[in-house]
């Protein structure tokens, strides 16, 4: 049996910034994906997906900014510009009473002036006489941040599983795990059973997302997760030079309790837009990959109060898979009584931190320890939420 330093299980966003950090260390390195590469039932394909600093958590802005340095490494590595910045802006209505778990503006502002992130805090007015195509009540805040862009999601995946292979590692698509075995003895390490055979590992890493915990229920292990389906539209403007970028940012906007997100136009005249967490609960096995037309009318209902002189065709909904932990923190580190299987889980929001936690997941699994900071991602999640806004 063949014996690997590395093995990682799901080649999504997560596994594949593992494979590429782990190989590029010098470690022999294996990689299973259970569907083919760059499917759609997970959440890392499609176009984009939103890259910033600003955070309502001064731990998420610091692992953002090492995820910045990442990326422009892949992308100096790889060749292949993977990264567009836009400029990006929070939005805060401000249309409820103020609770102590509802996000403000200032929750962002201090966790970015803790970092050195610089910022600017708008009012609606000038945030409308820079970008008229926003309709905003008065008593609106904004958090503007110049580095907040935009990451294409599939070639990003499918760069990191590439330069992966040039280190030498080897993918293998279409390779469901069955199971992964800790084994005892002094030499210890993980045997990972799969339809095609067995394979040896010293490190195992799970990023399987909605399917972690069927490969942690043999080992009395279970990670509270709501696995749901979401989905994104793509809207024609009647004017699309409005929405290119430069003239219209990446934006997130809190509203009555719910968080909406999108992006200028990307690679096409049209704009994508999504209601974050919208809990329409469902399994993988669950899944219909048909988009709720009630959602498809919030959304559209909510476009037109956001860019209200803009009139927006909706053209095409495309689903995607959420695996969330109840208080939305990352799921990061070693399994307490299995420390050589490693779980790396992005609960929703992760894209953007990918190739960090690759990082991160590889300097675990090679080192036993990581430079980062993941002191509040314990397995189980067991800190107060330090996140209110996610995405």
């Amino acid at each position: 049996m063949e014996k690997f330093d590395v093995a990682v299980v799901g080649l999504g966003a997560f596994g594949s910034a593992t494979v590429w950090q782990a190989a590029r260390k010098g470690a022999k390195v294996i990689g299973f994906e259970q569907f083919e590469f760059g499917h759609v039932h997970g959440a890392s394909h499609d176009t984009s997906r939103i890259v910033r600093t600003s955070y309502d958590a001064p731990q998420y802005v610091a692992l953002a900014k090492s995820a910045y340095r990442e990326w422009r490494e892949l992308e100096q590595c790889a060749g292949v510009k993977l990264l567009t910045v836009t400029g990006g802006v929070v939005l805060f209505t401000n249309d409820r009473p103020s609770s102590s778990s509802s996000v403000k503006a200032t929750d962002y502002t201090a966790s970015l002036e803790a970092n050195n992130v610089p910022y600017e805090l708008l009012t609606a007015q000038q945030a409308k006489n820079r970008w008229p195509q926003f309709g905003l009540s008065e008593n609106a805040d904004v958090v503007y941040t110049a580095d907040t862009g935009i990451a294409h999601a599939a070639k990003s995946v499918m760069t990191m599983q590439f330069m992966a292979r040039t280190h030498g590692a080897v993918l293998k698509e279409n390779t469901s795990v069955i199971e992964v075995v800790p084994l005892a003895g002094p030499d210890k390490g993980v045997l990972v059973k799969t339809a095609q055979g067995t394979f040896q590992a010293n490190k195992v890493v799970l990023a399987a997302d909605a399917w972690t915990n069927k490969l942690l229920a043999p080992l009395g292990v279970h990670i509270p997760l709501q696995i749901m389906q979401e989905q994104v539209t793509y809207f024609k403007p009647a004017d699309p030079a409005a929405f290119e970028p430069g003239n219209f940012p990446v934006w997130i906007a809190f509203t009555e309790g719910k968080t909406f997100y999108g992006f200028p136009t990307f690679g096409e005249p049209t704009i994508k837009a999504a209601r974050d967490s919208s809990e329409n609960l469902m399994t993988p096995e669950q899944r219909t990959y048909a988009h709720s037309p009630e959602l498809l009318h919030e959304l559209t209902t909510f476009m037109g109060g956001l860019v209200p002189s803009h009139r927006l065709e909706s053209l095409r909904t495309v689903t995607c898979q959420y695996a969330i932990t109840p208080d939305r923190q990352f799921v990061l580190g070693p399994l307490e009584n299995h420390p050589d299987i490693i779980v790396g889980l992005g609960a929703g929001h992760g894209f953007k931190f990918a190739p960090v936690i690759g990082r991160v997941m590889a300097e675990l699994a090679i080192n036993g320890k990581t430079t980062e900071d993941i002191s509040n991602f314990g397995i189980p999640p067991s800190q107060p939420s330090l996140l209110q806004g996610k995405l």
